[in-house]
């Protein structure tokens, strides 16, 4: 048995869809489980969307309706006739989304965001689930939001594992004996039956998720690239594919901030010894990347970059040490405020941390902290990561670039950095 994961940018067009539906059919003869984020960069237009009708910041009804034009445009690239049934699913998952818009906001941003950012998902799902049918694979949709039971901590809401994996081992075998299920990630339901999300790109979650309580023999993650690479093509002009890969590098290179899989997907898959495939949904022939239990350390050095870094030093007012009542604090507030830390240092006086500069959020946990705090901070900054390094791959990335902070240990080395000021 199988599970299979592809993201939005293999299914952003009809020429995409028609491409995924071809790889399933090479697969449709044995147990096949599908999990399909939103097409495209629908994820993101959703969000706009969301915004706009929250915080004003424009027009939601009109980013609605270029939406579901641009949804339609792919219907009819798809389906010869506009009387099929699709037509009319994706047009009731879209009015769903303007029933929420047509009343005032008055629940909380992150429970707002669920309802609608979800739909991406399944939007998308039921198209390819129809477009299965449509060419004669032996397809059927399944809603997540059914098998996968979390919390209420929308946008980041946490699994019941306990539940989902008695529900899916219940139901689904069955389901796979005889057809292909297509079904979504990144989202689940509350025990109150709200649509809830896993965290952004969860959907490599998602497809774990489902292989681990199906105990699958395998799940591949369908990418535009050849499978793990040492560093992101758009930084390096040559890298190389990591063939084996073993859970605990994949574990660092994801907690480090790769996004070539979703840090949250390896474990559940290293819990029950199933290995993780990472293939090119444009090359499906080619090897790609196995994420297994190994010994082989990797390769070559990995490197990982994170631009538009905000390096924040925080200190107590009266130079009391930084122990455990102040470290206590400082983590609630970054934990209340969403925002993640991408490299951390302490001393007996400071606490200094790098974390994403993703705006509001920030702002809002900067002016919490200096309540209580001394706090500096510079922006602009680069987080460059690089595992199984040497002086010879750090000197190589330090070309006009200037250490503002450095953390080493026996296999990664950090280096917070800004540009060379001549």
């Amino acid at each position: 048995m199988q599970v299979f994961k592809f993201g939005g940018a293999s299914v952003k067009d009809a020429a995409s869809v028609k491409n995924v539906t071809s790889i399933i059919q090479n697969y449709q003869d044995e147990p096949l489980l599908v999990v399909v984020s939103a097409m495209g960069k629908t994820t993101d237009r959703l969000q706009e969307i969301t915004n706009a009708y929250v915080k004003g910041e424009g027009d939601a009804f009109g980013l609605l309706e270029k939406l579901k034009q641009e949804h339609n445009i792919l219907l009819h690239e798809l389906f010869e006739v506009e009387v099929h049934p699709i037509y009319d699913e994706v047009a009731n998952a879209f009015v769903e989304i303007e029933w929420i818009l047509e009343e005032e906001p008055q629940d909380a941003y992150d429970y707002l965001y669920d309802q609608i950012v979800s739909m991406g998902e399944l939007i998308s799902t039921k198209i390819i689930a129809a477009y299965g049918k449509h060419i004669g694979l032996n397809t059927v949709w399944l809603d997540a939001r059914d098998y996968i039971f979390t919390d209420n901590a929308y946008r980041e809401a946490n699994v019941d594992w306990e539940k989902t994996e008695e529900k899916i081992r219940r139901e689904i075998p069955s389901i796979l004996d005889e057809q292909v299920v297509i079904t979504q990630g990144f989202i689940g339901s509350t025990s109150e039956n709200f649509t809830t999300t896993l965290g952004r790109e969860g959907s490599d979650y998602s497809a774990a998720i489902f292989a681990s309580c199906l105990n699958a023999e395998n799940i591949t993650i369908w990418k535009d690239v050849p499978g793990v690479l040492n560093a992101d093509p758009k930084w390096f002009e040559k890298t190389e594919l990591i063939p084996e890969l073993s859970y605990t590098d994949a574990i660092e290179l994801t907690y480090y901030g790769a996004t070539v899989i979703h840090p949250k997907t390896i474990k559940p898959l290293q819990n029950k010894k199933i290995t993780l495939n990472v293939k090119s949904f444009v090359n499906p022939s080619e090897p790609g990347t196995e994420i297994k239990t190994t010994n082989q350390k990797l390769p070559v050095p990995s490197f990982i970059f994170k631009v538009n870094q905000v390096f924040i030093n925080i200190q107590p007012r009266d130079f009391s040490f930084i122990v455990e009542d102040n470290l206590s604090y400082i983590f609630n507030q970054f934990h209340q405020h969403r925002v993640k830390i991408n490299m951390m240092h302490n001393s007996a006086i400071s606490f200094s941390v790098a974390v994403d500069d993703t705006g509001e959020n920030v702002l809002d946990l900067l002016e919490n902290l200096e309540k209580r705090y001394k706090v500096t901070v510079a922006t602009g900054l680069e987080l460059i990561t690089i595992r199984y390094y040497n002086q010879e791959t750090i000197d190589r990335v330090l070309v006009d670039k200037q250490i503002i902070r450095e953390l080493k240990d026996s296999y990664t080395c950090q280096m917070l950095v800004k540009k060379r000021e001549d």
